[in-house]
């Protein structure tokens, strides 16, 4: 349902609530970290053309500022970032938002925005291989593992009370889950949050749309993690566990949800730009280009 009002582009290349260089051994540990940072560039670089008004939030590239604090990594410099995030929202006050990230937890400053926005009327689709359903006391202390938590009022306290607005979990579905672990499965289920199998969706949107219709919302935001394709389509995350959704399906999937709600907020989350990080390594190496 198209609106007239433009979005608001973001550009949020935030890293920090990633833990993910020990599962890109070819690549150097501080650029696999960043790797979020470049890949947020090369995103709003590919996306195209239009006359959005463009913001990109700051954020700091310092490698050494990853200390863990109250069980989130880095959780300093990211309440300090989701901060910067909330005031460009406060100041531009979009009716809708596209958000270019950067890892997973760039999606919880613009939705809880559209959130208290839109009381009650909006609903989440999580389109994710993982249900991001962590919280600050379980074992890895990636805050971009604990995003849609987030997003439904629940982890660290200084961060929830920041946040302008939360979700219900009866507004959240998760779509294309494929890798969580029993803690996890047994979370999602007291929580009450719908997940739906790659399989599920794989032929048509009509479990998306059927669950949408239930919850009452008119307005829907989507985040799209990009680990939630299939590795045999396409490598764009960090992800590469198999069976994943096609890149066609999830391109279906948003735009048939569109086509009969009204998309407030669109996030695209956890580019790792592998091949562009080796190039741009690469490139550093040679003579005359550094001149």
């Amino acid at each position: 349902m198209k609106k007239e009002t433009t979005p608001l582009r973001l550009i949020y290349p935030q890293w920090q609530g990633g833990i993910v260089d020990h599962w890109m051994p070819d690549i150097p540990a501080e650029d696999s970290s960043r790797g979020y940072y470049l890949g947020a560039q090369l995103l709003n670089l590919l996306a195209p053309d239009s006359n959005q008004k463009t913001v990109e939030v700051p954020v700091s590239l310092d490698i050494n500022d990853r200390a863990t604090e109250k069980g989130i990594s880095s959780r300093n410099v990211i309440v300090k970032q989701s901060k910067a995030a909330l005031n460009i929202l406060n100041e531009n006050k979009p009716d809708r938002i596209i958000t270019l990230g950067g890892e997973c937890s760039v999606s919880v400053v613009p939705f809880t925005y559209l959130a208290a926005r839109y009381p009650n009327d909006v609903a989440v689709v999580w389109i994710d291989a993982h249900p991001d359903i962590n919280l600050p006391y379980d074992d890895y202390k990636g805050y971009h593992a604990m995003a849609l938590t987030a997003c439904l009022g629940m982890g660290d306290e200084e961060i929830m009370n920041l946040l302008p607005g939360k979700f219900d979990t009866s507004k959240a579905l998760i779509v294309g889950l494929r890798s969580w672990d029993k803690g996890m499965q047994e979370r999602q289920k007291e929580l009450g949050i719908k997940g739906l199998a790659p399989k599920e969706t794989a032929d048509n949107s009509s479990a998306i749309m059927e669950w949408l219709k239930s919850t009452g919302a008119s307005k829907v935001v989507v985040h799209f993690d990009l680990d939630v394709i299939d590795p045999a389509d396409m490598i764009a995350g960090v992800g590469v566990e198999p069976d994943g959704m096609k890149t066609e399906e999830v391109v279906r999937v948003i735009n048939d949800i569109a086509s009969e709600y009204d998309l407030v907020g669109l996030t695209v989350a956890e580019p790792m730009p592998r091949i562009a990080i080796k190039i741009r390594n690469m490139l550093n190496q040679l003579p005359l280009l550094k001149e």
